[in-house]
C-alpha cells in the first residue's frame, strides 16, 4: 500500500510539472516581447545544449521588425479588424492590374519577410498586399493565435481589397499564414477568387506535434498540453483550429505546396488539406530539396513556373 502511495504520489508531482513545463513554454511561443531575445535560433539549427536550456528556460521571443521597405512604389495600408485590432500593410499597385494577390507571412516573420513573393507578383502585373499579422512587425498587438484569430487579419485585408473594387483577390500564404486563410474562409466566409497555400499544418496539435519533434522530445503527451494550454491561456478551443477541415469550405482553384523535408509539416497533413478541397481545379506541388521555409527562395525556378502557371492557367 505505502508503494503504490508513493507511485501515485510520483505520478501526481510528474503530471503537474508537466502541465506546469506546458503551461509555461504554451504562453512564451504564443507572445512576442517588444524587448525580446532577436536572436534565437529555430529548434532545427540549435545543437543539444541549446535545446536543452530552451526546454527549461524557454525564451523571450521578439516581435518581429520590418528592417526594409518595398523597393517598389507604395502605400502604408493602416486596417481593423473585426476584433478591433490594428494592423499595418504595404500595398503595391500596378497599372492595369490583373487582380490583386494578398500576402500573409508566417509565425514569427513579418510583411518584410515575403517581399521577394510580393515582387515576383507585382511583376507579372498584379496588385501585391501585404499585411502584418497582429504581434509582428507594424502592427498591434503582443498575442499570436498561430491562425486562429490571425483569420480575423486575413478578413479584414480581404475586405478592404474587395471595396477598392477588386474582382480578382488571390490569397497567399505560408504557413501560418496559410492556415489563417483556410480559417477564414471557412469561418468569415472570405471568398478569394483563388487561393495558393504553402507548408500549412493540418490541425493545430499537429503544428505543436512539429515543434516537439524538432526539439527531439516525445510527442506525446507533450503536444496534446501544448495545444490545450496554448489555448486555453489564449482563450480559444485550439483543437479546433483544423485548416484540413476548413478546406472543405473552400470553393475556388487551390494551390498547395510542401517541402518534401519539411521537419515541421508532414506530408499526410499537406494530402489531408489537398484531398479535402471540394474544388476539382487544385494541384499539389512538392518541392524536393525544401525544408520549412520559403519555397521561392529555395527552388525559385519551381516556384515562378508554378506561380506563374497557376495565376494565369486556372
Amino acid at each position: 500500500m505505502r508503494l503504490l502511495r508513493r507511485t501515485l504520489w510520483t505520478l501526481l508531482i510528474l503530471f503537474l510539472l508537466l502541465n506546469a513545463l506546458a503551461i509555461f513554454h504554451a504562453c512564451k511561443f504564443t507572445y512576442f516581447y517588444d524587448q525580446g531575445d532577436a536572436s534565437i535560433r529555430k529548434p532545427e539549427q540549435m545543437d543539444k545544449w541549446d535545446k536543452a536550456k530552451a526546454i527549461l528556460f524557454g525564451f523571450n521571443y521578439k516581435k518581429s521588425v520590418n528592417k526594409v521597405l518595398p523597393k517598389i512604389p507604395f502605400t502604408t495600408i493602416s486596417l481593423t479588424t473585426v476584433d478591433t485590432m490594428h494592423l499595418k500593410g504595404w500595398y503595391m499597385p500596378r497599372k492595369q492590374a490583373k487582380g490583386t494577390v494578398i500576402l500573409f507571412h508566417g509565425h514569427g516573420s513579418s510583411a518584410a519577410g515575403v517581399l521577394d513573393e510580393s515582387y515576383y507578383m507585382n511583376g507579372l502585373g498584379f496588385n501585391t498586399f501585404i499585411i502584418d499579422f497582429r504581434a509582428h512587425g507594424n502592427s498591434e498587438g503582443n498575442v499570436c493565435t498561430i491562425g486562429y484569430e490571425e483569420g480575423a487579419d486575413v478578413k479584414a485585408a480581404y475586405d478592404y481589397v474587395r471595396k477598392r473594387g477588386e474582382k480578382n483577390i488571390i490569397l497567399w500564404g505560408v504557413s501560418m499564414g496559410a492556415a489563417a486563410i483556410t480559417r477564414a474562409i471557412a469561418a468569415y466566409e472570405v471568398k478569394p477568387e483563388k487561393a495558393i497555400l504553402e507548408m500549412s499544418f493540418g490541425t493545430l496539435s499537429g503544428a505543436a506535434k512539429g515543434r516537439v519533434r524538432t526539439m527531439g522530445l516525445p510527442v506525446q503527451p507533450i503536444a496534446g498540453l501544448l495545444t490545450f494550454w496554448g489555448g486555453t491561456v489564449r482563450g480559444f478551443w485550439a483543437f479546433d483550429m483544423k485548416p484540413e477541415e476548413y478546406a472543405k469550405k473552400i470553393e475556388c482553384p487551390v494551390l498547395v505546396q510542401h517541402g518534401a523535408k519539411d521537419p515541421r509539416v508532414t506530408i499526410a497533413e499537406t494530402k489531408s488539406i489537398y484531398g479535402n478541397i471540394p474544388h476539382g481545379r487544385k494541384r499539389l506541388v512538392i518541392y524536393e530539396t525544401a525544408v520549412h521555409e520559403s519555397l521561392c527562395g529555395k527552388e525559385p525556378a519551381l516556384w515562378q513556373t508554378e506561380i506563374k502557371n497557376f495565376l494565369f492557367n486556372y
